[in-house]
């Protein structure tokens, strides 16, 4: 019986290593490949060109269906912390991605762990979108874009690139809810389209099953 006892010990130890080598290398290649989608990010002519569009989130939504919202978190700080070797920002696009992504993937990751579904994933996507936009707000707001004013442009600068676009903006806040919100909303939810798409597909491989 001792023996035995052993033998399942000595099993139980070698699953849980190999599922922390497989959690460990599936993290670093959605980091990788979030790296590089966030590194092809390119401008839209709807907002100022200091915003741009990238579909880095992609892989840190499916890391935190895949593995937790925690390793959701860690993805999205990774690829940041990558892409502030070419930052063109002061880092402060990168935080503000960040930001942004975590309240995107943390909530979506929290509902689908709840109960691990096709329709609670897609809702807890939404959920997450709705939470990253609305958040998008205060975030840039109050810490955002006073950072990026104190390094990198003058705020009235950055109003009259919103302006350019729309004549009629008159104050941050108003630039934020207008452009801000609605673009995170709408590039969030392309993100959870193609994860829809993609996710059960590669589930398999991600969890280590044939």
């Amino acid at each position: 019986m001792e023996n035995n006892n052993n033998i399942q010990n000595d099993n139980s130890t070698g699953n849980s290593k190999t599922t922390n080598v497989r959690v460990l290398t599936v993290t670093a290649m959605m980091i990788a490949i979030s790296a590089v989608l966030q590194y092809l990010e390119f401008g839209i002519p709807f907002v100022p060109g200091f915003i741009k569009l990238d579909f880095s989130d992609l892989p840190a939504l499916i890391g935190s269906f895949a593995l937790g919202p925690v390793s959701g978190i860690i993805i999205a700080l990774g690829k940041n912390l990558l892409h502030c070797l070419v930052s063109q920002s002061a880092t402060v696009g990168e935080l503000a991605n960040f930001i942004l992504s975590c309240a995107f993937v943390v909530p979506a990751g929290v509902i689908y762990k709840l109960k691990k579904t096709r329709s609670r994933a897609l809702w807890g996507s939404v959920v997450g979108a709705v939470v990253a936009a609305l958040i998008s707000v205060p975030s840039n707001y109050f810490i955002v874009y006073p950072f990026y004013a104190a390094v990198y442009m003058p705020m009235d600068t950055i109003i009259a690139m919103y302006q350019a676009i729309r004549p009629s903006t008159d104050s941050l806040l108003e630039a934020l809810l207008v452009f801000n919100l609605p673009f995170t909303f709408c590039k969030d939810m392309i993100v959870v389209v193609i994860t829809a798409l993609v996710y059960k597909r590669i589930s398999p491989i991600l969890h280590g099953r044939k």
